[in-house]
């Protein structure tokens, strides 16, 4: 009895994690990709392998002093400019969105805001082809859910 329960277990834990893999899957091939401006970054870590530490430009343009003291958490909306980079347009309060407005997940900590996936992993050695990046390229679904899939340089072309 204890194995088959065993068994059951490890199958809705399975079917539970590859239907969040088929979901991230869904808006990396569907969702709308915008870029994001990084901001000046950190560099990578020797201790932790090959990644980069990321921050966005949007996260100092985003006017943090508006949020109420008790908020943590919530949406800010962006809206691409003509070179399809993310800009801030206002805090999210429930409102409808116009048709080129996007929902980003942001956290707010002290009295900045911070926007995560704020690390890039990169293949071991590939550190010099990823270092000038200038923008984060993100994919979006229409409920705010949002994935990094790679940087972009100067000239916004995908460097993955």
């Amino acid at each position: 009895m204890r194995t088959k329960i065993m068994i059951l277990l490890s199958v809705v834990v399975l079917a539970a994690l590859n239907y969040g893999i088929y979901e991230k899957e869904q808006i990396k091939e569907h969702g709308e990709t915008l870029l994001l401006e990084l901001a000046p970054v950190d560099p990578r870590s020797l201790m932790q392998g090959d990644y980069m530490r990321l921050r966005y430009a949007i996260e100092r343009n985003a006017p943090a002093k508006e949020l109420a003291s008790h908020q943590k958490r919530g949406y800010m909306v962006i809206r691409p400019d003509e070179h399809n980079v993310a800009q801030f347009v206002r805090f999210h309060t429930e409102e409808d969105l116009a048709a080129d407005e996007k929902l980003l997940h942001f956290h707010k900590q002290y009295s900045s805001i911070r926007i995560v996936p704020d690390s890039f992993f990169f293949q071991e050695g590939h550190a010099k082809h990823y270092e000038n990046a200038k923008y984060g390229v993100f994919t979006f679904d229409d409920s705010g859910n949002h994935l990094l899939v790679g940087l972009a340089d100067e000239h916004r072309q995908d460097k993955t």
